[in-house]
C-alpha cells in the first residue's frame, strides 16, 4: 500500500530527530563551522583595513596590525575548516549505518509477505543509493542552515557597527538568497526530484531482472529489445536530471545577480554616505569587502533547495519502508512448545489481488503423522503451508500447535520447531559449506557431512576440487537445479525440526535422486512429523494421510 506523501518541513523534522544522540557532536560541527567562517571573512576585511591604511584611509587599524590578524585567521581557518568537516561527516556516516539498520529491521518485519510484491532492484535502491544521499543533509544542510543563520547575524551586526544602514541592507540581501530563493525554487522542483528518484528505482530493477534472466534473454534472443528497454530507461533518467540540473542552473543565476546587485547596492550607499560624511572611504572599503566575503555560508543555503529535491525524495523512500505495517506482527520471546499437533481449524484465507484461495478449510494433524497435500497448480497447497509457518495470517478460523494459536507462540520458538524445504532454493554466494549450515550455524563438520549423505550430495560434492569448500557462485548459479535442491533437504536434515514441511522436495530430482531421499526421510524422520505438498505419487507414497485441495477444501484420499 502506498503511503501519504509527507511535506519537505515534515521530512525533515524526521531527519533531524534521527540527530538527537548525536546533539553535542553536531553542537561542534556547527560551533567550528561558525568560527571557521567567520575566520575566512576576516581574512578579506582584515585584507582590505591592511590595504586602506597602506593608501592613507584611516581605518583605526594600522597595516602591520591588520595583516598578523590576517595570517591568525589563515591559520586558524584550515583547522577550524577541518574539525568541521571532520565532526560533520562522523555523523552522517554514523546516522547512515543507524538508518541502515532500521531498514533492515523493518524489511525483516515485513518479511516475506509484504516483500513478495515488491520490486527487489528498488529495495536495493533505498538500501543503497537512497540512504547514500541522505549524507548530503547531515553533513551539508543541518550544520550549513545553523552556520548560514549564526554567521550572517554576526557579520550584519559588524556592518551594523559600521553605519545602521550597512547592517539593515545586508539583513536583506541574506534573507533573499539564503531563504527566500531557496523555498521559492524548491516548491517548482520537488516532484522533478520525486520522479527522478522513482525512475532511478524503476531502471535499477530493470536491469536487475536483465541480470537475473540473462539465460532466458539469450534462449529468446530478446537480447536487442532489453538492451533497448535500457537504453529508453537511461534516456527518462536523462530527461528527470535534466529537469533538477535546470533548476540548479535557475537558482545558481539568480543567487549570483542579487550577491552582484548587493555589492553595488553597497557600493552606491557608501558613496551616498560617504558624500553625507557619515561614512570615510575607507569604512566603506571594508563594508562592500566584508558583504562580498561573507555571502558564502547563505549561498551554500541557496544551493541546498537543489540537493534537498533528490533528499527529500529519498527520505520519503525511506519512511514509507520504515512506516508500512507489516502483514504479520512478531511474538517477542521464546518458550517450550507441550505439543507438536497442528490444527487448521475452518480457515479462510484470501490475498489482496486474489480472492477465494481457501475457504473453511479444516485438518488435524498429530505428532508423528506423514500428510501429503495434492493438488492443481494455484489451488492453494504452497499458501496453506505459509499460513502454517505464519508468513501470513489467516483470515478466519485459527491455526494451532499443541492446542496453543499460532498468533500467540513466540516466533523464534515457531522458527525453532518448523524447517521448510522449497522447490526453489536460495543460495547465498558462498561456499557450500557455509551454505548447509545456514540449517545450524553452530552444527560441527561431521554433522554437515552428516546431513549432507543423507540427502544424497556428499559424494557429488567430494568430487569438486575444493569439496565444502566450493563456491556457489551468485544465486547457486555454479550449481544444477537438482543439486540446490538436494543442498536445501541438507540444510533441512541438519536444522532437525519437530515439524518438516516440504514444498514439491524432490520437484528437479531424477528418479534415482529421488527415491533415495525420499527413503532417507521414512528412514530418518519416524518421529517427526511431515507436511508434503507433491504433484508427484511417488513422492507422497512415503505419507501415511494423503488429502486432495479441490474447491479450496481438503478432501482425504484413501
Amino acid at each position: 500500500m502506498e503511503q501519504k506523501r509527507q511535506s519537505g518541513f515534515k521530512i525533515m523534522l524526521r531527519l533531524i530527530k534521527v540527530l538527537k544522540p548525536l546533539a553535542p557532536i553536531m553542537m561542534i560541527t556547527i560551533s567550528f563551522g561558525i568560527l571557521g567562517f567567520l575566520a575566512a571573512t576576516a581574512i578579506t576585511s582584515f585584507g582590505m583595513v591592511a590595504g586602506a591604511d597602506i593608501l592613507g584611509f584611516n581605518v583605526g587599524i594600522s597595516a602591520s596590525t591588520a595583516i598578523k590578524i590576517v595570517i591568525a585567521c589563515a591559520i586558524l581557518r584550515g583547522i577550524l575548516r577541518f574539525i568541521e568537516q571532520y565532526s560533520g561527516h562522523f555523523i552522517a556516516f554514523t546516522i547512515l549505518a543507524i538508518l541502515r539498520d532500521q531498514v533492515f529491521k523493518a524489511l525483516r518485519k515485513l518479511a516475506p509477505a509484504k516483500l513478495e510484491s515488491k520490486e527487489k532492484g528498488s529495495l536495493i535502491s533505498i538500501i543503497t543509493s537512497d540512504i547514500e544521499l541522505l549524507e548530503v543533509f547531515y553533513a551539508h544542510t543541518v550544520a550549513p542552515i545553523a552556520i548560514g543563520v549564526v554567521t550572517s547575524i554576526i557579520i550584519a551586526c559588524v556592518l551594523f557597527a559600521i553605519n545602521p544602514i550597512f547592517g539593515a541592507l545586508s539583513v536583506v540581501f541574506y534573507l533573499i538568497v539564503g531563504y527566500f530563493i531557496p523555498v521559492f525554487s524548491s516548491k517548482f522542483a520537488k516532484q522533478g526530484g520525486v520522479e527522478y528518484r522513482a525512475a532511478f528505482a524503476d531502471s535499477n530493477s530493470y536491469f536487475l531482472e536483465s541480470l537475473n534472466g540473462i539465460k532466458e534473454i539469450l534462449l529468446f534472443d530478446k537480447g536487442e529489445d532489453r538492451k533497448n528497454a535500457i537504453n529508453e530507461n537511461s534516456e527518462k533518467l536523462h530527461e528527470k536530471m535534466g529537469v533538477i540540473k535546470g533548476h540548479e542552473g535557475i537558482i545558481r543565476a539568480f543567487t549570483d545577480i542579487v550577491i552582484m546587485i548587493a555589492i553595488l547596492t553597497f557600493l552606491f550607499v557608501s558613496i551616498k554616505l560617504n558624500k553625507q560624511g557619515q561614512i570615510t572611504i575607507g569604512q566603506g572599503l571594508v563594508a562592500i569587502v566584508t558583504l562580498a566575503s561573507s555571502f558564502g555560508p547563505v549561498v551554500a543555503l541557496s544551493n541546498l533547495s537543489n540537493n534537498l529535491i533528490q533528499t527529500f525524495a529519498c527520505a520519503q523512500r525511506l519512511f514509507d519502508i520504515l512506516d508500512e505495517v507489516p502483514a504479520v506482527e512478531d511474538v517477542e520471546g521464546e518458550t517450550e512448545l507441550s505439543s507438536k499437533d497442528i490444527k487448521v481449524d475452518n480457515i479462510s484465507f484470501d490475498y489482496d489481488n486474489r480472492e477465494n484461495i481457501l475457504k473453511d478449510l479444516s485438518l488435524d494433524i498429530k505428532k508423528g503423522d506423514k500428510v501429503a497435500i495434492i493438488g492443481e497448480s494455484g489451488s492453494g497447497k504452497s499458501t496453506l503451508l505459509k499460513l502454517m509457518m505464519r508468513f501470513w495470517n489467516v483470515d478466519k478460523g485459527e491455526i494451532s500447535i499443541g492446542g496453543e494459536n499460532l498468533k500467540t507462540i513466540p516466533t523464534k520458538t515457531l522458527r525453532k520447531s518448523q524447517t521448510l524445504v522449497s522447490q526453489d532454493t536460495f543460495l547465498f554466494n558462498d561456499t557450500i559449506l557455509n551454505n548447509i549450515k545456514m540449517g545450524d550455524r553452530n552444527a560441527s563438520f561431521e554433522d554437515v557431512i552428516k546431513a549432507a549423505k543423507k540427502a544424497s550430495i556428499h559424494e557429488f560434492i567430494m568430487k569438486l576440487p575444493q569439496g565444502y569448500e566450493t563456491n556457489v557462485g551468485e544465486l547457486g548459479g555454479n550449481l544444477s537445479s537438482g543439486e540446490k535442491q538436494r543442498m536445501s533437504m541438507a540444510r533441512a536434515f541438519l536444522r532437525n525440526s519437530d515439524i518438516l514441511i516440504l514444498d514439491e522436495p524432490t520437484s528437479n530430482l531424477d528418479t534415482l535422486n529421488e527415491a533415495s531421499i525420499l527413503k532417507t526421510i521414512d528412514d530418518e524422520c519416524k518421529d517427526k512429523t511431515i507436511v508434503m505438498v507433491s504433484h508427484r505419487k511417488s513422492s507422497s507414497a512415503i505419507c501415511n494421510k494423503r488429502y486432495g485441495l479441490e474447491n479450496k477444501k481438503l478432501v482425504r484420499i484413501q
